[in-house]
């Protein structure tokens, strides 16, 4: 059986300011995100992107998903504590940031940006979705450094079991990088394909949708369970499964539809040859 390494959280110390693996981690996935938007801009010039738009969404995404993270995890998995510890709602070198929380506040961010810049949300959103999954895949490192957000108790005979002194003395599911392998690697690798050729408006955003929906869901059946305000639904699902559930329902009707558009406008030029008008 694997035991936790058990990391120092303090990844380097200068004087009295302390840089934190899980602070690195954010700062990773920022600069990864400026390394591939500017490779998936030049690779589809036809977007219209360039270093400074870039640059400009990624200023509003920083606020929206850090915000947005330590507010879904107030106001979804913990909120009982943060209310009695109000003060530790702003403790974010403890960790506790929320997916699904970042998410909605990217969403409002992007929201924002578009207004501001005056681009459509879905083109937005079709943008930088497949930037999206190393920057998950590095959080979910920084979990694993931090020994948090450990998996359910696991056969010892499996060789990759893992023990995690801080928490007990049971062998675990290390499903920190079973997400960094899932809704990080491989739905990088997936979106990156899916999004190297022309897809109809909401495709991309709809794959994504779905893809990590469904990645998050399967994972949650291995990592230990959360508290949260949807644990009592029922069904025996975690808080964060219910708040995938309406990401894979949105994300099909999202590529659905990017679909038909995709079909009706194939089919209008072919119309168009029969009817003899001008497209």
């Amino acid at each position: 059986m694997l035991i936790h390494p058990q990391f120092d959280p303090i990844a380097f110390s200068i004087g009295p300011i302390s840089a934190r693996w899980y602070g690195l981690t954010y700062l990773f996935a920022f600069i990864c995100f400026i390394i591939l938007g500017r490779l998936h801009a030049r690779r589809r010039p036809e977007l219209g992107w360039n270093a400074q738009s870039i640059d400009d969404v990624l200023f509003y995404g920083i606020f929206g998903v850090i915000i947005g993270a330590r507010l879904g995890e107030v106001l979804f998995f913990q909120p009982a504590h943060y209310f009695a510890q109000p003060s530790d709602i702003f403790a974010l070198w403890k960790g506790g940031m929320s997916f699904h929380g970042g998410f909605l506040g990217v969403l409002v961010a992007m929201w924002f940006y578009g207004r501001r810049h005056g681009r459509g949300f879905w083109e937005i959103t079709d943008f930088i979705a497949p930037m999206v999954p190393i920057g998950l895949a590095a959080g979910r490192i920084g979990n694993f450094i931090n020994g948090e957000l450990w998996g359910r108790p696991m056969s010892e005979a499996l060789p990759w079991a893992m023990c995690y002194p801080r928490v007990d003395d049971l062998p675990r599911h290390p499903s920190q990088l079973y997400q960094a392998a899932g809704e990080g690697l491989l739905l990088f690798i997936l979106l990156w394909w899916f999004a190297s050729r022309p897809r109809p408006p909401r495709a991309v955003s709809g794959f994504f949708l779905t893809g990590y929906g469904t990645l998050r869901f399967i994972a949650e059946f291995f990592r230990h369970p959360d508290p949260g305000i949807f644990s009592e639904f029922g069904l025996g699902w975690t808080t964060a499964q219910w708040l995938c559930l309406p990401m894979i329902v949105i994300g099909i009707f999202l590529m659905v539809r990017a679909l038909f558009i995709g079909l009706n406008r194939k089919q209008a030029p072919l119309l168009d040859k029969k009817t003899g008008s001008r497209s």
